[in-house]
C-alpha cells in the first residue's frame, strides 16, 4: 500500500519552535488586549472605595452596582445612546450608498474619468482644507446644531472606497456585467441585482467600519454641536471623564469626596456600557470580515 506524501512530512524542530513561539506571541497579545477589557469589567462592578484607591485588579473588590444604577438613571446618557444609535444607524447607510456607487462607477472600466475621480480623491488622503475652513463653511451652510455635520463630515473614506472598488473588479466577473446589460439592465439594476448581492462579505466589513467609526466619534460633535440635545454618547462620556476631574479641586467637602469616588466607578460603567453595541456587531460579521479584507485587498 502506497503511504500518501503527507506521512513522510515530518515536522523539523524549527517548524516546532516556531509553532511555540508564534503561540507564546499571540497568547501574550490577547493578555495585552483581553485584560483592560477585563480589568473596566471588574472595576465597574467594585466598591467605588476599591476602585478609587486602586485595589482592583484581578477580581472585584466589594461587588456592587451602584455605578450600574447611577448610569441608567442618568437621563443623559441616555439621550447619548440614543442618539449615537441613530447617528451609527444613518450614517453607515449613508456611507454605504456613497461608498458603493463611487466604487462602482471607478470600477467601470468604460468610465473615462474614473482615473482623474481616483487621483482626486487619493489627494484629498493627504491634503484637507482644515478644521477653521470647515468650520467657517459649515456655519455659513447653516448646519451649526444640526445633526448633519456629525452625518456629513467624514462619511467617505477614501480607503474605504479603494477596498470596495477593488472587490468589484476583482471579485465580479466583467462577463457577468456584460450579460446582465444584453438582458436589458441599466447600471442602477445591475449594481441592485447583480453586484450588490455578491459582494456580501465587503459590504459587511464597510458597515463594521463605518458603524465603529460613528459609534466612536466625538469630534466633530464637540466642535459643531452646542445643544446637549444632540450630543452622542461617547461626547457624554469625555463630559463625565472631565468632570470627575474637575471634582479633584474640592476634596475639602466630605459629600463631593463621596461622590468623586463614586464618579470612578461610574466611569467604568460607562465605558462597559458604551461598548456593548461594537462588541454585539463584532460576532455578527465576523464571518464575512476576513473574507471581505482580502477580497477588497489591493492585488499586487
Amino acid at each position: 500500500m502506497v503511504k500518501s506524501i503527507g506521512q513522510h512530512i515530518r515536522r523539523s524542530r524549527a517548524d516546532a519552535v516556531f509553532d511555540t513561539v508564534n503561540t507564546a506571541i499571540c497568547i501574550l497579545l490577547l493578555f495585552l488586549f483581553a485584560f483592560p477589557l477585563y480589568n473596566f469589567l471588574i472595576s465597574s462592578v467594585s466598591n467605588s472605595n476599591a476602585v478609587y484607591n486602586g485595589q482592583v485588579l484581578w477580581r472585584p473588590v466589594g461587588f456592587t452596582l451602584d455605578g450600574y444604577i447611577e448610569v441608567f438613571q442618568n437621563r443623559d446618557i441616555w439621550r447619548g445612546y440614543r442618539n449615537s444609535l441613530l447617528y451609527t444607524a444613518g450614517g453607515v447607510l449613508l456611507s454605504l450608498f456613497m461608498t458603493v456607487t463611487v466604487a462602482y462607477a471607478t470600477a467601470r472600466k468604460d468610465f473615462m474619468l474614473r482615473g482623474f475621480v481616483m487621483r482626486m480623491m487619493t489627494f484629498t488622503m493627504y491634503f484637507s482644507g482644515g478644521l477653521i475652513p470647515t468650520y467657517l463653511l459649515i456655519r455659513d451652510m447653516h448646519l451649526l446644531n444640526t445633526v448633519w455635520p456629525v452625518l456629513l463630515l467624514g462619511c467617505v473614506s477614501v480607503m474605504n472606497v479603494i477596498i470596495v472598488r477593488t472587490s468589484f473588479q476583482t471579485g465580479i466577473p466583467e462577463e457577468l456585467r456584460e450579460a446582465a446589460f444584453l438582458d436589458g439592465c441599466g447600471d442602477t439594476r445591475c449594481l441592485v441585482s447583480v453586484v450588490l448581492p455578491l459582494s456580501k462579505a465587503v459590504l459587511a466589513v464597510m458597515v463594521l467600519y463605518y458603524g465603529i467609526g460613528y459609534w466612536n466619534a466625538y469630534f466633530n460633535a464637540m466642535i459643531y454641536l452646542d445643544n446637549q440635545n444632540l450630543h452622542p454618547l461617547q461626547l457624554v462620556l469625555r463630559q463625565i471623564l472631565f468632570q470627575t476631574q474637575v471634582d479633584i479641586t474640592q476634596l475639602d467637602d466630605e459629600t463631593v469626596f463621596a461622590r468623586m469616588k463614586l464618579q470612578e466607578s461610574i466611569k467604568y460603567c460607562v465605558i462597559v456600557v458604551a461598548s456593548i453595541p461594537p462588541m454585539l456587531a463584532y460576532p455578527v460579521v465576523q464571518k464575512y470580515f476576513i473574507r471581505g479584507v482580502l477580497i477588497g485587498s489591493i492585488k499586487g
